[in-house]
Protein backbone atom coordinates (compact mmCIF):
# COMPACT_ATOMS: atom_id res chain seq x y z
CA UNK A 1 0.00 0.00 0.00
CA UNK A 2 1.49 3.20 -0.83
CA UNK A 3 2.09 5.13 2.31
CA UNK A 4 -0.06 8.48 1.87
CA UNK A 5 1.34 12.02 1.68
CA UNK A 6 0.41 15.11 3.64
CA UNK A 7 -1.72 17.20 1.55
CA UNK A 8 -2.84 21.01 2.25
CA UNK A 9 -6.58 19.93 3.05
CA UNK A 10 -9.65 21.92 1.66
CA UNK A 11 -9.85 25.19 3.68
CA UNK A 12 -13.19 25.54 5.55
CA UNK A 13 -15.17 28.60 4.46
CA UNK A 14 -17.66 31.03 4.92
CA UNK A 15 -21.38 29.15 5.26
CA UNK A 16 -23.49 31.24 3.22
CA UNK A 17 -25.36 34.32 3.05
CA UNK A 18 -28.41 34.36 5.02
CA UNK A 19 -30.56 33.87 2.47
CA UNK A 20 -28.98 31.08 0.91
CA UNK A 21 -28.92 29.16 4.07
CA UNK A 22 -32.67 29.65 4.80
CA UNK A 23 -33.14 28.53 0.50
CA UNK A 24 -31.39 25.87 1.19
CA UNK A 25 -33.69 25.02 4.80
CA UNK A 26 -36.48 25.19 3.11
CA UNK A 27 -35.78 22.49 0.26
CA UNK A 28 -34.33 20.09 3.06
CA UNK A 29 -37.21 20.23 5.53
CA UNK A 30 -39.49 18.03 4.00
CA UNK A 31 -36.94 15.53 4.90
CA UNK A 32 -36.59 16.11 8.46
CA UNK A 33 -39.66 14.46 9.51
CA UNK A 34 -38.49 11.08 8.10
CA UNK A 35 -35.55 10.91 10.14
CA UNK A 36 -35.97 8.13 12.69
CA UNK A 37 -33.15 8.59 14.41
CA UNK A 38 -31.20 11.98 15.02
CA UNK A 39 -27.24 11.54 15.95
CA UNK A 40 -26.05 13.50 18.74
CA UNK A 41 -24.39 16.34 18.21
CA UNK A 42 -21.27 16.32 19.63
CA UNK A 43 -19.70 18.62 17.62
CA UNK A 44 -19.80 22.56 16.98
CA UNK A 45 -22.29 22.98 14.30
CA UNK A 46 -20.67 26.12 12.75
CA UNK A 47 -17.45 24.63 12.40
CA UNK A 48 -18.57 21.75 11.02
CA UNK A 49 -20.80 23.37 8.46
CA UNK A 50 -17.46 25.40 7.59
CA UNK A 51 -15.50 22.37 6.69
CA UNK A 52 -18.25 21.21 4.92
CA UNK A 53 -18.84 23.84 2.57
CA UNK A 54 -15.10 24.04 1.84
CA UNK A 55 -15.18 20.60 1.05
CA UNK A 56 -18.03 20.40 -1.55
CA UNK A 57 -16.13 21.63 -4.91
CA UNK A 58 -13.58 19.29 -4.15
CA UNK A 59 -15.71 16.65 -3.86
CA UNK A 60 -17.96 17.61 -6.63
CA UNK A 61 -14.82 17.63 -9.14
CA UNK A 62 -14.87 14.35 -8.32
CA UNK A 63 -18.22 13.45 -9.24
CA UNK A 64 -17.59 11.44 -12.48
CA UNK A 65 -15.39 8.98 -10.83
CA UNK A 66 -18.07 8.54 -7.50
CA UNK A 67 -20.61 7.44 -10.65
CA UNK A 68 -18.46 5.49 -12.90
CA UNK A 69 -16.20 4.00 -10.48
CA UNK A 70 -18.70 3.11 -7.27
CA UNK A 71 -22.02 2.27 -8.84
CA UNK A 72 -23.82 2.13 -5.97
CA UNK A 73 -22.64 5.23 -4.12
CA UNK A 74 -25.83 6.99 -3.11
CA UNK A 75 -25.05 10.36 -5.79
CA UNK A 76 -27.63 12.35 -4.10
CA UNK A 77 -25.47 12.56 -0.48
CA UNK A 78 -23.26 14.03 -3.50
CA UNK A 79 -25.37 15.88 -4.90
CA UNK A 80 -27.18 17.53 -1.88
CA UNK A 81 -23.91 17.94 0.20
CA UNK A 82 -24.35 21.60 -0.11
CA UNK A 83 -27.95 21.89 0.77
CA UNK A 84 -27.64 19.76 4.01
CA UNK A 85 -24.83 22.16 5.24
CA UNK A 86 -26.47 25.00 4.45
CA UNK A 87 -29.77 24.10 6.30
CA UNK A 88 -28.04 22.74 9.25
CA UNK A 89 -26.23 26.19 9.16
CA UNK A 90 -29.42 28.01 9.49
CA UNK A 91 -31.41 25.28 11.50
CA UNK A 92 -28.71 25.88 13.95
CA UNK A 93 -29.56 29.85 13.60
CA UNK A 94 -33.18 29.17 14.57
CA UNK A 95 -32.87 27.05 17.39
CA UNK A 96 -30.44 29.98 18.99
CA UNK A 97 -32.41 32.30 21.46
CA UNK A 98 -33.76 36.03 20.66
CA UNK A 99 -30.88 38.40 20.23
CA UNK A 100 -30.13 41.61 22.49
CA UNK A 101 -31.42 44.93 21.65
CA UNK A 102 -29.03 47.74 20.19
CA UNK A 103 -27.52 48.29 22.93
CA UNK A 104 -26.51 44.48 23.14
CA UNK A 105 -25.53 44.17 19.17
CA UNK A 106 -22.83 47.11 19.26
CA UNK A 107 -21.06 45.08 22.05
CA UNK A 108 -21.33 41.67 19.81
CA UNK A 109 -19.98 43.85 16.81
CA UNK A 110 -17.27 45.81 18.86
CA UNK A 111 -16.10 42.13 20.66
CA UNK A 112 -16.93 40.71 17.12
CA UNK A 113 -14.61 43.13 15.10
CA UNK A 114 -11.96 42.83 17.41
CA UNK A 115 -11.45 38.86 18.08
CA UNK A 116 -11.61 38.65 13.91
CA UNK A 117 -8.95 40.97 13.72
CA UNK A 118 -6.67 39.17 16.12
CA UNK A 119 -7.53 35.77 14.49
CA UNK A 120 -6.83 37.31 10.62
CA UNK A 121 -3.17 38.81 11.95
CA UNK A 122 -2.50 35.33 13.25
CA UNK A 123 -4.02 33.44 10.55
CA UNK A 124 -2.00 35.44 7.97
CA UNK A 125 1.05 34.65 10.42
CA UNK A 126 0.43 30.71 9.87
CA UNK A 127 -0.60 31.32 6.05
CA UNK A 128 2.80 32.86 5.51
CA UNK A 129 4.48 29.41 7.20
CA UNK A 130 2.49 27.38 5.19
CA UNK A 131 0.14 26.06 8.35
CA UNK A 132 -2.98 26.64 6.91
CA UNK A 133 -4.47 28.01 3.20
CA UNK A 134 -3.25 31.39 2.56
CA UNK A 135 -5.91 31.51 -0.31
CA UNK A 136 -8.84 31.35 2.64
CA UNK A 137 -6.76 33.54 4.79
CA UNK A 138 -7.40 36.33 2.31
CA UNK A 139 -10.90 35.41 1.05
CA UNK A 140 -11.42 36.12 4.52
CA UNK A 141 -9.54 38.90 4.87
CA UNK A 142 -11.69 40.56 2.15
CA UNK A 143 -14.73 40.20 3.94
CA UNK A 144 -16.33 43.53 4.61
CA UNK A 145 -19.82 44.52 6.26
CA UNK A 146 -21.60 42.70 9.80
CA UNK A 147 -23.06 39.50 8.28
CA UNK A 148 -19.33 39.02 7.21
CA UNK A 149 -17.73 39.66 10.05
CA UNK A 150 -20.34 37.07 11.64
CA UNK A 151 -19.25 34.76 8.71
CA UNK A 152 -15.75 35.58 8.92
CA UNK A 153 -15.53 34.60 12.47
CA UNK A 154 -16.98 30.98 11.74
CA UNK A 155 -14.50 30.60 8.76
CA UNK A 156 -12.03 31.31 10.82
CA UNK A 157 -12.77 29.36 13.86
CA UNK A 158 -12.99 26.11 12.00
CA UNK A 159 -9.40 27.47 10.21
CA UNK A 160 -8.09 27.08 13.31
CA UNK A 161 -10.10 24.06 14.93
CA UNK A 162 -9.26 21.64 11.91
CA UNK A 163 -5.29 22.15 12.14
CA UNK A 164 -5.19 22.67 15.82
CA UNK A 165 -3.43 19.71 16.68
CA UNK A 166 -0.64 21.35 13.79
CA UNK A 167 -0.46 25.15 15.18
CA UNK A 168 -1.49 24.92 18.83
CA UNK A 169 2.17 25.47 19.93
CA UNK A 170 2.88 27.67 16.95
CA UNK A 171 0.06 31.03 17.59
CA UNK A 172 -0.97 33.18 20.64
CA UNK A 173 -4.43 32.25 19.89
CA UNK A 174 -5.89 30.05 22.94
CA UNK A 175 -8.22 27.39 21.93
CA UNK A 176 -10.64 29.66 23.98
CA UNK A 177 -10.79 32.16 21.38
CA UNK A 178 -11.84 29.47 18.66
CA UNK A 179 -14.14 28.75 20.71
CA UNK A 180 -15.40 31.88 20.97
CA UNK A 181 -15.40 32.37 17.39
CA UNK A 182 -17.61 29.88 16.50
CA UNK A 183 -20.32 31.06 19.28
CA UNK A 184 -20.20 34.97 18.42
CA UNK A 185 -20.39 34.47 14.49
CA UNK A 186 -23.99 32.93 15.15
CA UNK A 187 -25.06 35.24 18.09
CA UNK A 188 -24.07 38.15 16.14
CA UNK A 189 -25.92 36.95 12.57
CA UNK A 190 -29.24 36.42 14.87
CA UNK A 191 -28.91 39.43 16.42
CA UNK A 192 -28.69 41.55 13.22
CA UNK A 193 -31.43 39.41 12.36
CA UNK A 194 -30.04 37.01 9.88
CA UNK A 195 -32.87 34.22 9.95
CA UNK A 196 -35.34 36.43 9.33
CA UNK A 197 -35.36 36.11 5.60
CA UNK A 198 -38.43 37.48 3.08
CA UNK A 199 -39.46 35.29 0.73
CA UNK A 200 -38.73 31.94 2.44
CA UNK A 201 -41.59 29.82 3.80
CA UNK A 202 -41.44 30.01 7.43
CA UNK A 203 -40.33 26.81 9.25
CA UNK A 204 -42.92 24.17 10.41
CA UNK A 205 -43.96 25.15 13.86
CA UNK A 206 -41.35 22.63 15.22
CA UNK A 207 -38.81 22.35 18.13
CA UNK A 208 -36.23 24.27 17.19
CA UNK A 209 -33.91 22.40 18.58
CA UNK A 210 -35.31 19.09 17.35
CA UNK A 211 -35.09 20.82 13.87
CA UNK A 212 -31.67 21.65 14.37
CA UNK A 213 -30.59 17.73 15.52
CA UNK A 214 -32.46 16.71 12.29
CA UNK A 215 -31.01 18.95 10.11
CA UNK A 216 -27.19 17.70 11.83
CA UNK A 217 -28.18 14.36 11.24
CA UNK A 218 -28.68 14.93 7.35
CA UNK A 219 -25.19 16.79 7.27
CA UNK A 220 -23.06 14.36 9.14
CA UNK A 221 -24.89 11.13 7.44
CA UNK A 222 -24.47 12.86 3.72
CA UNK A 223 -21.33 13.94 4.51
CA UNK A 224 -19.72 10.57 5.98
CA UNK A 225 -21.14 8.67 3.00
CA UNK A 226 -19.31 11.50 0.45
CA UNK A 227 -15.11 10.81 3.27
CA UNK A 228 -16.03 7.07 2.95
CA UNK A 229 -16.51 7.27 -1.36
CA UNK A 230 -13.23 9.19 -2.01
CA UNK A 231 -11.14 7.41 0.52
CA UNK A 232 -12.39 4.59 -1.72
CA UNK A 233 -11.20 6.61 -4.65
CA UNK A 234 -8.27 8.46 -3.35
CA UNK A 235 -6.66 5.45 -1.23
CA UNK A 236 -3.77 5.03 -3.38
CA UNK A 237 -2.85 9.26 -4.01
CA UNK A 238 -3.79 9.64 0.18
CA UNK A 239 -5.39 12.64 -0.21
CA UNK A 240 -8.72 11.74 0.73
CA UNK A 241 -8.62 13.09 4.23
CA UNK A 242 -7.83 16.16 2.57
CA UNK A 243 -10.38 16.31 0.35
CA UNK A 244 -12.92 16.13 2.87
CA UNK A 245 -11.99 16.63 6.35
CA UNK A 246 -13.12 15.67 9.29
CA UNK A 247 -16.07 17.51 10.12
CA UNK A 248 -14.94 16.39 13.93
CA UNK A 249 -11.17 17.98 13.64
CA UNK A 250 -10.33 20.03 16.62
CA UNK A 251 -8.55 19.72 20.12
CA UNK A 252 -8.02 15.91 19.47
CA UNK A 253 -5.92 16.45 16.38
CA UNK A 254 -7.16 14.28 13.01
CA UNK A 255 -8.86 11.36 12.99
CA UNK A 256 -9.19 8.94 10.29
CA UNK A 257 -11.10 8.76 7.77
CA UNK A 258 -12.69 5.22 6.98
CA UNK A 259 -16.20 4.32 7.93
CA UNK A 260 -17.08 5.40 11.21
CA UNK A 261 -19.86 4.09 14.33
CA UNK A 262 -23.29 5.16 14.12
CA UNK A 263 -23.43 5.73 18.14
CA UNK A 264 -20.13 6.78 19.08
CA UNK A 265 -19.45 5.12 22.52
CA UNK A 266 -18.13 8.27 25.14
CA UNK A 267 -16.13 10.02 22.29
CA UNK A 268 -17.31 13.25 23.78
CA UNK A 269 -17.06 16.30 21.13
CA UNK A 270 -15.29 13.59 18.45
CA UNK A 271 -17.58 11.34 17.52
CA UNK A 272 -18.17 10.36 14.23
CA UNK A 273 -21.76 9.33 12.64
CA UNK A 274 -21.79 7.25 9.55
CA UNK A 275 -23.99 6.67 6.91
CA UNK A 276 -25.19 2.94 5.79
CA UNK A 277 -24.76 0.26 3.24
CA UNK A 278 -22.59 -0.93 1.06
CA UNK A 279 -21.71 0.56 -2.44
CA UNK A 280 -18.25 -0.04 -3.72
CA UNK A 281 -17.76 -0.95 -7.14
CA UNK A 282 -17.09 -4.37 -5.64
CA UNK A 283 -19.72 -4.34 -3.10
CA UNK A 284 -17.90 -3.33 -0.19
CA UNK A 285 -17.24 -0.34 1.53
CA UNK A 286 -14.33 1.91 1.40
CA UNK A 287 -11.02 0.78 2.78
CA UNK A 288 -10.20 0.53 6.03
CA UNK A 289 -6.60 2.40 7.19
Amino acid sequence: MATARTKKKSAPARPSAPDEAAEAFAQIEPELDRIEKVVPINVDIPRAVAVAVGAVPHLKALRARFVDELPRFPIEALDKLMSYALGAWYAHLLALPAGPGQEGLKRLLDEASALRADLLVAAEALAHKGFVDAGRVAEIRSGNGHLDTANDLVALAALFGESWSTVKHKTTVEWSDVERASKLGPELLVALGARNQPGVPAPKAADPADRRARAFTLLVRAYDQCRRGVTYLRWIEGDYDAIAPSLFAGRGGARRAGPVKEEPADEGAEGETAGDGEWGADGGEAPEE
